[in-house]
């Protein structure tokens, strides 16, 4: 069964604001919710359209690019280069000693679902490979 979200949920996920939300639905850019009353909901395929619109304006491109991205107008440009006092927000994992994964989801296009069901994979890998080791011994 998908997954539904409100607009509260929605904007949560994303970090974005319910107005910035609305205003993508606006002009086009993000498909509009199931349903026009109070029980309209949102589903997988909003949070996916949401994350990669903020990824995109992150790297600076603009509304106008990213409309032209999204309906299959070729990849955006570059993302920009890291400068002196940017922030990026990276997850670390720590599998075992001497093991950890650093993820930055943007930049790797990750959902918050995706990031998620990728450490899950990642811990059972581990779980699989330092288990036979120690039976190896």
């Amino acid at each position: 069964m998908d997954k539904h979200f409100n607009l509260d949920q929605l904007c949560a996920l994303t970090d974005l604001p319910k107005r910035t939300v609305r205003y993508y639905m606006q002009i086009g850019l993000v498909d509009r919710p199931i349903g026009e009353t109070r029980a309209a909901y949102y589903e997988q395929r909003h949070l996916d359209q949401l994350l990669r619109i903020k990824q995109l304006t992150d790297a600076g491109i603009s509304l106008e690019r990213i409309r032209e991205v999204l309906q299959g107008g070729g990849l955006p440009v570059p993302a920009r280069q890291r400068s002196p006092g940017s922030v990026e927000v990276r997850s670390h994992l720590f599998v075992a000693p001497g093991i950890e994964l650093q993820i930055t989801p943007e930049q790797a296009g990750l959902s918050p679902e995706q990031l998620r069901a990728l450490v899950r994979e990642v811990m059972l890998a581990a779980q699989r490979v330092i288990g036979n080791q120690a039976g190896d011994g």
